[in-house]
């Protein structure tokens, strides 16, 4: 009997040791490969997402190309590249223009910035602080600095930071883009190894959340990022063409508001006061109507790219999204935090349903993924 007994155990010793062993080494083995993918990993989970959200568009280039997926794989691939390029460096012009600029008015003692006209005396009386910088900094731009030198060095701080991390941010959109196009050209095979993926992880109901993912994906990037990126982009032309200062900084300021749905008001208000003040009647009022045509367009273009149904996620989770994913990721984050969130409260809304159902003895309505 004792005999038995200690077999028995000494078999579940040797069980259980084995079963540590090789999770041991299999932990091993995930984290060494996921150390090797790590500064790669943002890039491949934002490659993912272009796939998923444009391959709607994908599919209808491979049919206007007569079935030649190469050659409408690089068609789509110099489109977003060319979407992406094309404004970057019109912003790093600019921005390189006016440093230039602001160094040469500086060595010949000019005026940095101009005086504030005759009509900023009828300004209501709230702003008579900001007339006041105003006219002190046209009048001696080092006083002022010196004034709110604290201020400037953490402004200054944070801008280069932003700067730098907007460039990084550009090289791997371009590596991204390059990698969604090589998942879209093999998109048919992956997309069965993706719901085979899901099945194995989450068992029956791996289809749905994959078809989840897919949705929430695209509702996303189209009805929010989309309408951002059009709305700054407008923005920012409608800056180029009123010759505003620095507007390559203001377009990148407009699109982190419009990002987190705040909208690029709070830039691009001030902006047309500002050129009513210090440009010519028909360019400001010009610039004046394009930007409220942008303001008003938000509300036109995100019906159309969510289409019908309620939104894939409460504002507050994209605001939250966006943020978070800005602080922990820089400028890539801004765009797939996002993502990421939503995509996580889609799956926990879609869990509590599923509990719901399981709890009713009711089945699964597929009729609830568009919502």
């Amino acid at each position: 009997m004792n005999q038995n007994n200690s077999n028995f155990y000494g078999y579940n010793f040797e069980k259980i040791a084995d079963t540590i062993i090789r999770l041991g080494v299999l932990f091993l083995l995930i984290g060494w490969c996921y150390d090797i993918l790590k500064p790669f990993v943002l890039i491949i989970v934002w490659a993912i997402v272009i796939a998923i959200a444009f391959s709607p568009v994908y599919e209808r280039v491979v049919r206007l190309f007569k079935g030649r997926k190469v050659l409408a794989t690089i068609f789509v691939a110099l489109i977003l590249l060319t979407l992406l390029v094309v404004p970057s460096i019109l912003i790093s012009q600019s921005l390189y223009e006016e440093i230039n600029n602001f160094a040469h008015y500086y060595q010949t003692n000019e005026h940095l910035i101009p005086p504030p006209p005759e009509t900023t005396k009828s300004w209501p009386t709230i702003t008579k602080p900001i007339v006041e910088i105003w006219s002190s900094a046209s009048e001696d731009i080092s006083k002022v600095a010196l004034k709110y030198s604290d201020q400037l060095k953490i402004a200054g701080a944070w801008l280069l930071l932003a700067l730098a991390g907007i460039g990084k941010g550009i090289l791997q959109f371009i590596v991204s883009i390059i990698i969604a196009m090589g998942l879209l050209l093999y998109s048919e095979s992956l997309i069965k190894v993706s719901k085979n993926i899901f099945i194995k992880l989450i068992g029956t109901n791996g289809e749905h959340y994959a078809d989840v993912t897919v949705i929430t994906i695209r509702s996303v990037v189209k009805g929010f990022l989309g309408v951002a990126l059009i709305q700054s982009l407008m923005a920012g032309a409608g800056f180029f063409f009123a010759d505003v200062p620095f507007a390559g900084i203001f377009t990148i300021i407009c699109l982190f508001l419009a990002i987190i749905q705040i909208g690029i008001g709070p830039i691009a208000i001030p902006i047309v006061i500002y050129t009513f003040s210090v440009a010519d009647t028909t360019t400001a009022t010009l610039l004046a109507v394009w930007i409220g045509i942008t303001l008003i367009s938000d509300n036109i273009l995100k019906p159309i790219f969510l289409g019908r149904g309620n939104p894939p996620a409460p504002m507050l989770v994209i605001f939250l999204g966006a943020i978070g994913g800005f602080i922990f990721n820089g400028f890539i984050g801004l765009f797939l935090g996002a993502v990421i969130l939503t995509l996580g409260y889609k799956f926990f809304l879609s869990w509590i349903d599923m509990e719901k159902d399981i709890e009713l003895g009711e089945p699964l309505i597929d009729e609830k993924l568009e919502e």
